[in-house]
């Protein structure tokens, strides 16, 4: 059984917005079996878990705003889940005073691991997203260990093409190894040293044999989440569906 591919559907954020149910039903007709949602809730969880029904697709996750995990927003957030069959929130940004030096890096970890202990009573996961600053030296180390090295039940939702983008000196790879059994859910994002996002999987500079030999090796993944955002090659809709017929052929392959 090949891997289980899911998309980020802020990639195809704007078909969304315009019709709900006609973007996921040709997201369902392209192959992908999820789609993690994002952002505030624009929609009520019934008319979301009507299309989800509706197009046969599951919700594997959703990028939650950091105020909707706040405790005046919790339970809401649980409840609005639970209705769409959705168990794994996933924080993708942090306002600038949780993050802007080591101490407050550390102090937000230890906020995430209380979240997710009351999110678990309700048998949902927390887990955080990163973009590329998280991997940008700050005073001596990287803000990414110091958030992962202090946290616990909190899932590494590692998006390798942001990663890549914070400079050639990440590692990717490492990651993969010193976080084992940390990650949930898997971002995919095409990068080029040359020309960053604008690529397509498969021939950029991220070598997807080894990162997936990794991801088997270290980590339990459930879903593996295609994100891509670059219109100046293709248009969303076309460019989620070459990405997910990409790592399609690199399975026929065997190369993952």
């Amino acid at each position: 059984m090949g891997n289980l591919y899911a998309l980020e559907l802020y990639s195809v954020r704007r078909e969304l917005q315009q019709d709900l149910w006609g973007t996921l039903r040709k997201v369902k007709k392209m192959g992908y079996e999820a789609v993690e949602f994002f952002g505030h809730f624009t929609r009520t969880a019934q008319e979301l878990r009507a299309a989800l029904d509706e197009t046969g697709l599951y919700c594997c996750g959703w990028h939650t705003p950091w105020e909707y995990v706040r405790e005046n927003n919790l339970l809401s957030t649980i409840t609005y889940n639970k209705i769409i069959g959705n168990t794994d929130i996933v924080v993708p940004g942090l306002p600038h005073e949780l993050t802007c030096c080591k101490e407050a890096w550390i102090k937000t970890a230890g906020e995430f691991n209380g979240i997710a202990c009351k999110l678990a009573d309700y048998g949902m996961h927390l887990g955080y997203h990163n973009h590329s600053s998280e991997f940008k030296e700050m005073e001596g180390g990287l803000p990414y260990h110091y958030f992962y090295d202090n946290t616990t039940d909190v899932g590494m939702q590692l998006d390798n093409g942001n990663a890549l983008a914070a400079g050639p000196g990440t590692d990717i790879y490492e990651l993969l190894k010193r976080y084992p059994c940390r990650a949930k859910t898997m971002h995919l994002k095409p990068y080029s040293n040359e020309t960053g996002h604008a690529t397509m999987i498969g021939e950029d500079d991220i070598d997807w044999g080894r990162f997936f030999a990794l991801c088997y090796e270290y980590q339990d993944v459930e879903w593996f989440i295609i994100e891509y955002e670059c219109e100046s090659l293709y248009t969303p809709l076309d460019g989620v569906d070459r990405c997910l017929k990409a790592l399609k052929k690199l399975e026929d392959d065997d190369v993952i």
